[in-house]
C-alpha cells in the first residue's frame, strides 16, 4: 500500500474536491468508496453513548441486540436489523500497512456500511458532505475532528471537574441524610463536584424532590455548596414515563408513530418510557423552564441522561430531520443552563457536539467485568459492564479536541465490587487517558489504604501520551488495552438458542419488572450489610 492510495479509490459521488489539508471532500446523499484491497478490520461507530464502538473483523456480522424491548435505548433503532458492518456518521477500514481509510460524514442523519470492499455512506434526507482520507489513524481522526469542529463546534470549558456521584454505590436508594453524611465524610478528598444521581425525583417527567429529600433540591444544593463542593444533579428530561403527569396531561408533547401512538423509548423504572418531541413549542418551553429551575435551585453541574430519546425516528410536531430536531432541543437546554457544566449521557454523539462540555463515551461501568448472559447469550455490548465501558470508550477518545470524554467512574473500594485489582487498574488508566476523573466510592466503605489510593489518583496529573491504537504512556508507564477489549466469540447454535429464549422473556414487561424488583431487593440487602 502506498501513500497515493486515494488515487486508487473508486469513488462515486455527486461532486469531489481536495480537502484544504488533505483528503477529499465528497458531496452527495449517497456516496461509495471502492477499496483497492480486501479490508481485514472495520471500525464501527455506535449511535449514542452506550452503543458499541470497536474495531472488528470486516466479515463479522453482529446480530440484533437482545432484548428487543431495549433496542430504542441502546442503539439506533433505524438500523437495528442491519447485519453488514455499519455505524453512525463514519466508518473506517484498515489497510495491510496499518493505515486506515476513513469515510466520514460532515453532517447529521448519516450512516456508513461496509459491503465487501466498498464503503457506502448515506444521508437519511437530502445531500451532504463527506470526508475521505487515508493515513495514520491518529492523524486521520485528528483531521476529522478538526473538520467537525468547524461545522458543529467544540466545548468551551478548559478542564473537566473531579466528580463524586451517588449512582454506582447507591443507585436509586438515596436519601437526604445519607448523602449529607457522605458529603461530610469526603473530607480532604479533592472532589470539585458532588453529584446527586437518579432517585431524588418524584418520577421520570415529574422533576420535583420526592419525600426522601425533605429540604428540597435547593436545600441539598445549599448544603453541598456550604461544604465547599459544586452541586451536581442528574436528570433525564427527554424521557417521559407512562406514570408521569406530562404523559397524562400533554400526550401531544410526545414523539408519535405513523399510527398516532407514542414512540417507545424503551423500558425502565418498572414501566414503558416515551420520548419528548423537541419540535413542539410547548414541550420546548417546559424543557427550558425545567433547566432554569435546576439552575435556580443552585446546581452548576448538570448531567442529562437518556438523551437519545430526542433523536428517535417518529412523527414530530414540526417535520424535520430527527438529529436536527434533537440538536434544536439541546440548543434550548444549553441556553437555559447558562454557564453550568453540561454533561450529556446516552446521547447521540455528533448531534451533541458543540453544545455540551462533557459527554459519556461508553456504556455504564459496573462492579463486574463481563457476564455470559450479556456478552454471549444476549450478544449485547451496550449493557452496563466494565469491559463494555472500556472497549467503547477507548475507541472514542479521538473526540477529546471536541468535548471532555467521560468514560464513567472508577473503583477503589472492594465493597460491592467484583472487579479484580487489574480490572480496576484498567478503568483507572482509561480515566487518566480520557482526562476525566469520577467515582461513586462511599468513603466509609474504603479502607485507609484504598482512601489514600483514591486521593493520590485525584491529585495526580500524569503525562499521558497515546502511542498507538490501544497503547498509552501514562506517567512513564506503558499501558496496552488491546488484550482486554476484544469481543467474545460468537455463540454456537445451542447458546444462541438459549439467548433467543432469554431475550424473548426479557422483552416481556411483566418479567422485566420481576427482574427489576429482585435487583432492588438485592441492593437493599447489600446496603443493610454495608451501611453508609
Amino acid at each position: 500500500m502506498t501513500d497515493n492510495v486515494l488515487t486508487q479509490l473508486a469513488i462515486t459521488a455527486d461532486a469531489s474536491r481536495p480537502g484544504k489539508s488533505g483528503g477529499l471532500i465528497l458531496t452527495g446523499q449517497s456516496v461509495t468508496v471502492g477499496l483497492p484491497f480486501e479490508p481485514a478490520r472495520y471500525l464501527r461507530h455506535g449511535w449514542q453513548s452506550w452503543t458499541l464502538t470497536a474495531w472488528t473483523p470486516a466479515s463479522l456480522r453482529l446480530p440484533r441486540m437482545r432484548p428487543a424491548l431495549l433496542n430504542p435505548m441502546q442503539g439506533d433503532p433505524a438500523y437495528a436489523g442491519t447485519r453488514r458492518p455499519n455505524g453512525s456518521w463514519y466508518g473506517a477500514v484498515e489497510a495491510s500497512d496499518g493505515k486506515i481509510v476513513l469515510l466520514g460524514a460532515l453532517g447529521l442523519e448519516s450512516h456508513v456500511e461496509l459491503d465487501g470492499s466498498t464503503l457506502a455512506g448515506r444521508y437519511e434526507e437530502g445531500s451532504g458532505e463527506w470526508f475521505v482520507v487515508y493515513g495514520n489513524e491518529a492523524e486521520v481522526m485528528a483531521h476529522y475532528a478538526g473538520l467537525l469542529a468547524e461545522r458543529l463546534g467544540r466545548g468551551k470549558v478548559a478542564r473537566p471537574p473531579r466528580v463524586w456521584c451517588s449512582w454506582y454505590s447507591l443507585y436509586t436508594e438515596i436519601h437526604e441524610q445519607q448523602l449529607l453524611k457522605i458529603l461530610a465524610d469526603l473530607g480532604d478528598l479533592p472532589f470539585e463536584v458532588f453529584q446527586i444521581d437518579d432517585g431524588w425525583q418524584k418520577g421520570i417527567g415529574d422533576w420535583e424532590a420526592n419525600e426522601k429529600f425533605p429540604s428540597g433540591m435547593d436545600g441539598m444544593a445549599a448544603s453541598i455548596r456550604a461544604a465547599g463542593r459544586i452541586p451536581g444533579l442528574w436528570l433525564a428530561p427527554l424521557l417521559i414515563h407512562s406514570s408521569a403527569s406530562v404523559y397524562r396531561d400533554h400526550r401531544d408533547w410526545l414523539l408519535h408513530d405513523k399510527n398516532g401512538g407514542p414512540v417507545s423509548a424503551g423500558f425502565n423504572w418498572s414501566g414503558l418510557i416515551y420520548a419528548l418531541d423537541t419540535t413542539h413549542p410547548e414541550a420546548l418551553a417546559w424543557l427550558a423552564d425545567l433547566m432554569k429551575k435546576v439552575r435556580t435551585w443552585g446546581y452548576d453541574y448538570v448531567k442529562l441522561d437518556f438523551l437519545y430519546a430526542g433523536a428517535l425516528p417518529g412523527k414530530r410536531h414540526v417535520e424535520m430531520p430527527r438529529e436536527a430536531a434533537y440538536r434544536q432541543g439541546l440548543e434550548v437546554i444549553r441556553e437555559a443552563l447558562g454557564e453550568a457544566y453540561f454533561l450529556t449521557c446516552g446521547a447521540p454523539i455528533f448531534p451533541s457536539l458543540g453544545l455540551c462540555d462533557g459527554m459519556r463515551v461508553g456504556p455504564d461501568v459496573a462492579g463486574n467485568w463481563e457476564s455470559l448472559r450479556d456478552a454471549r447469550l444476549l450478544q449485547n455490548h451496550a449493557i452496563p459492564g466494565a469491559q463494555n465501558a472500556l472497549r467503547t470508550s477507548l475507541n472514542r477518545l479521538w473526540l477529546q479536541p471536541l468535548v471532555h470524554t467521560d468514560p464513567d467512574v472508577v473503583y477503589f473500594r472492594r465493597v460491592q465490587n467484583g472487579l479484580s485489582g487489574e480490572q480496576m487498574g484498567l478503568l483507572q488508566d482509561l480515566s487518566r487517558a480520557a482526562g476525566f476523573k469520577a467515582t461513586s466510592d462511599v468513603p466509609s466503605w474504603l479502607t485507609a489504604e484504598e482512601r489514600q489510593a483514591l486521593k493520590a489518583y485525584l491529585e495526580s496529573d500524569e503525562t499521558v501520551e497515546r502511542t498507538g491504537r490501544t497503547t498509552y504512556r501514562i506517567g512513564g508507564r506503558t499501558v496496552d488495552f488491546a488484550p482486554f477489549i476484544q469481543l467474545p466469540p460468537q455463540p454456537g447454535f445451542f447458546l444462541n438458542l438459549i439467548g433467543a429464549v432469554l431475550g424473548g422473556l426479557a422483552s416481556v414487561p411483566v418479567l422485566m419488572n420481576v427482574f427489576d424488583a429482585l435487583g432492588r431487593r438485592a441492593l437493599k440487602k447489600d446496603l443493610s450489610t454495608h451501611p453508609v
